[in-house]
């Protein structure tokens, strides 16, 4: 890869998480302003569909930090940021619910959430040693085979990305129907509680994009150096 499409790359791959974090934070910003009409903080929605959903042993915390909300499923808790947690928002009830759409997923066993799990342990080991193999391989031309090593290790790291898109979608779908089922939204604000949890969802689109991109561009320095 020459120069000039080599940098053409590199912009590309920075611009994608970028736009897809900068269009995520601005439609939280916009909607974390948006009350619901139920009234209902983030916490309460999230306990209300835990409890509808017999999930009373999962609880609800109040975290640190914006946008870090997530569901842990070895301690069976629903972490919601201090906004989305305490505020009465059409942001907060979208993620709160996405939150709990995790929860649903790990009582019901769904596949996709339970691979994601087991993949995790080989995750934690191949993303810290997939650049050394392949940095080695690269510069020491006797050892050019450890490259692929490399690659293989970067390639669990990237199934691991793609299996997480289905796992975030479900969870949003799920998230959606609870809460217009359970009447914590009305019809008026469905609409942009999905544009919440569809921004949201962009950025583990972006972030797979990205792995994917340089997981290609690695098989093909590779197949080519091989070719030399």
């Amino acid at each position: 890869m020459g120069l000039g499409p080599y940098l053409i790359y590199l912009v590309i791959i920075m611009l994608i998480p970028i736009w897809a974090q900068m269009r995520v934070k601005s439609t939280y910003s916009r909607f974390s302003k948006v009350p619901t009409s139920a009234g209902m903080s983030g916490g309460e929605v999230a306990r209300r569909i835990l409890d509808a959903n017999g999930l009373s042993n999962v609880a609800v915390v109040e975290t640190k930090g914006v946008l870090s909300d997530h569901y842990n499923p070895m301690t069976k808790t629903v972490h919601l940021s201090s906004e989305n947690y305490r505020k009465h928002s059409v942001a907060g009830a979208a993620i709160a619910a996405h939150e709990v759409g995790h929860a649903i997923q790990d009582k019901e066993g769904y596949a996709a959430l339970r691979f994601r799990h087991a993949l995790v342990p080989l995750v934690n080991i191949s993303s810290n040693m997939a650049w050394v193999f392949i940095l080695i391989g690269l510069f020491f031309t006797t050892l050019s085979k450890l490259m692929l090593v490399g690659i293989i290790l970067m390639a669990v790291g990237v199934l691991f990305q793609i299996v997480t898109l289905p796992v975030e979608f479900n969870a949003s779908s799920r998230a959606m129907n609870q809460i217009v089922t359970l009447g914590l939204i009305s019809n008026e604000e469905e609409r942009d509680a999905r544009k919440v949890l569809s921004a949201a969802a962009m950025t583990y689109v972006a972030a797979t994009a990205v792995a994917v991109l340089e997981l290609l561009r690695m098989i093909l320095i590779y197949t080519s150096s091989s070719r030399d």
